[in-house]
């Protein structure tokens, strides 16, 4: 051996070891991952049907609620958490009423799968609830039209709305698509929804699979939630008197929607028939939110049931933070 080889040999060796030490290093990295992502999978996948459990134990629950009274739906359960006990974890679940807010689909008239028509009333209370929350009337009134155009089947713009032309020359171009939205953030699309706007609006509104108007329940609304009465006869029922009404009361909630506008006839205040009508004491739509904390993992679901025909039934769910 020439004496520049000496040690060749076992540089050759260091090299080879060095080598092979990175590759296994490399190799128990992504195994640990891998096992790290399919233990975290699996506890999502229980979590998931830990929740599925829960809702049908709220579905239970509602329908122990509706049969209760039939005429009135008892107070006392809105926004009350309930706690659930899990192996390894534990869930909550709080149920509001879901018809407490405006139904974005009500700017529009008919049946979700016929013809679907600009509603000028449904259109006049999604104006006012914006104007009460501090949004300026020509914004509001395009946001509104704009909405009423989103969903409506034609293809003909209104006045101040916007159809298909108005979104072809956006830098990522799309098309109105005429038919009911299934949620509210969806109303971001909408030409005139500024993030501004959006985030004002997004607590008051919801998108229920229906053209109704808003079915307001006065027994589970609270003083805060004022402004979805005012939006319904702005110019009568300003925000500070409902709050007034619905802070004073009564314990049990009123017998029926005719003691609340008696408030107001009582002072000769004609408040539209149309008006009174979407105010009542019974609850048809409730909102679930669940949350399962299952050791490091969590899941957060939102579900909309319809308690109209018992048993009640999950019309909507979705799985994630609300946008």
């Amino acid at each position: 051996m020439r004496p520049g080889e000496r040690g060749a040999a076992l540089l050759t060796v260091l090299m080879l070891v060095s080598v092979m030490a990175v590759l296994s290093a490399s190799a128990l990295e992504r195994l640990r991952l891998s096992t790290r992502v399919a233990a975290n999978a699996g506890a999502i996948d229980q979590a998931r049907a830990f929740a599925l459990a829960a809702e049908q134990i709220a579905a239970n629950r509602i329908n122990a609620l509706v049969e209760a009274d039939p005429v009135r739906t008892p107070t006392g359960w809105a926004g009350r958490e309930t706690a659930l006990p899990l192996p390894g974890g534990i869930a909550s679940a709080v149920v509001q009423d879901g018809g407490n807010c405006f139904n974005l689909n009500s700017v529009v008239g008919g049946q979700a799968a016929g013809p679907l028509m600009a509603r000028p009333v449904g259109i006049a209370q999604f104006v006012a609830l914006m104007q009460i929350l501090g949004i300026g009337e020509g914004e509001a009134r395009h946001v509104a039209v704009s909405l009423s155009d989103w969903i409506d089947s034609d293809n003909l713009m209104q006045p101040e709305g916007a159809e298909d032309a108005a979104y072809a020359g956006r830098e990522t171009p799309y098309r109105t698509p005429n038919t009911l939205i299934a949620d509210p953030s969806e109303l971001r699309a909408v030409a005139g929804v500024t993030p501004e706007i959006y985030r004002k609006i997004r607590p008051w509104v919801c998108a229920l699979p229906v053209t109704e108007l808003s079915p307001i329940n006065v027994n589970t609304l609270t003083p805060e939630q004022a402004p979805l009465i005012s939006m319904l006869a702005p110019t009568i029922v300003s925000p500070a008197r409902a709050r007034a009404l619905l802070a004073a009361r009564p314990v049990a909630g009123w017998e029926g929607a005719y003691q609340f506008w008696q408030n107001f006839s009582a002072q000769g205040q004609v408040v539209p028939a149309e008006a009174q009508a979407q105010v009542g004491v019974r609850t048809r739509w409730f909102a679930l939110k669940l949350k399962v904390r299952l050791g490091d993992s969590d899941v957060d679901e939102t579900a909309l049931i319809d308690a109209t025909v018992p048993p009640a039934r999950l019309v909507r769910r979705s799985w994630g933070e609300t946008l």
